[in-house]
């Protein structure tokens, strides 16, 4: 069984430790899934954001997206991956750890 990590973005103060933690759960054969959510989506806007495709999959709050000004296509972030705070719910649900910066 593989193992899923969970990571909850709420801030936009630390995508560095995103990142190392996403790859280092890679490394180590785990799946990520990230929820960007609140001034966490700010991130999204990062040139380093890019890295994060292929090692998790991304999901960004919609209302939280809207609510701060942006719009249009993120990379890595297909339609369906606008979600709500449900999405959140689901990856708790189904994650082995769940991680909140």
């Amino acid at each position: 069984m593989i193992e899923k990590l969970g990571i909850l973005v709420g801030t936009d103060r630390h995508m560095e430790y995103v990142l190392n933690l996403t790859d280092a759960a890679c490394n180590k054969g785990k799946k990520v899934e990230i929820f960007f959510s609140g001034a966490g989506v700010r991130l999204t806007q990062c040139e380093d954001f890019e890295k994060l495709i292929g090692k998790a999959r991304l999901s960004v709050c919609d209302v939280s997206f809207r609510a701060l000004g942006f719009s249009g296509p993120v990379p890595g972030v297909g339609f369906k991956d606008f979600a709500t705070q449900a999405r959140n719910a689901e990856m708790i649900n189904a994650c082995d750890r769940y991680v909140v910066f």
